[in-house]
């Protein structure tokens, strides 16, 4: 019976220390379930989470990629890209412009440079819009013809431009691209004047103003500028 007694006495023991050490587990466990709500919320976030709608549409590697996951359209392109081939219509305008200078003459005008004279001009449109002196010579508008000219003391032209509309959709992209860079560029207030040397006598000009950067008028311009060359 003492035999018995013990057994039961350490099976009483057993059991308590059993349901104690089972007490002390569920209360580790609560412990650790109340800590979980206080972490970031980010770190509750799933992992496989996308970081932007578009590095939903594949896989890590096929985002990465493709230009369009994610990358700003401006850096799909380089900014860098070389400039539009402009039109062979285009260029073959501007190559007429040269050829023309080259004699002198000015798209859809009769008149050449040195050659005719202001009462030529006269005579066929009349009295000018206005007709002043400028520098070392005169300057006659004729504004319906969309031409200007300049001439002597002896009633010489010396300089023909045109500001035709077809004339004012050019560019320097384009006419670079045709001709090449110009001989020279100079500055009038807003203008800027790009110069081609045509030979020993003539120059072809371009005059683009910055608010708009196309043509606004050519210039078929004699070297020789206002001189009086029927004086001597």
């Amino acid at each position: 019976m003492k035999v018995s007694f013990k057994t039961a006495s350490y099976g009483f023991a057993l059991a308590g220390v059993l349901v104690l050490a089972a007490c002390n587990s569920a209360g580790s466990a609560s412990s650790i379930g109340n800590d979980a709500p206080s972490a970031s919320p980010s770190a509750s976030a799933p992992a496989s989470a996308p970081a932007s709608p578009s590095a939903s549409a594949g896989s890590g590697t096929d985002a990465a990629a493709s230009p369009s996951a994610g990358a700003p359209a401006s850096e799909s392109a380089p900014a860098s890209a070389a400039p539009t081939k402009i039109s062979a219509e285009v260029a073959d305008q501007i190559k007429e412009l040269m050829k023309l200078a080259k004699e002198g003459k000015a798209p859809g005008i009769k008149y050449v440079v040195h050659d005719s004279l202001i009462d030529d001009v006269r005579d066929d449109w009349d009295k000018a819009d206005s007709d002043d002196m400028a520098g070392k010579g005169f300057y006659a508008v004729y504004a319906k013809h969309h031409a200007v000219f300049g001439y002597n003391k002896g009633s010489q032209l010396f300089d023909i431009r045109s500001s035709d509309a077809k004339l004012q959709k050019l560019t320097l992209l384009q006419i670079e691209q045709t001709l090449g860079k110009p001989s020279s560029t100079t500055k009038n207030g807003d203008d800027t004047i790009y110069v081609y040397e045509t030979g020993k006598e003539f120059q072809l000009k371009f005059v683009i103003p910055k608010s708009t950067g196309k043509v606004d008028h050519i210039s078929v311009f004699s070297k020789t500028g206002s001189h009086n060359n029927m004086a001597g």
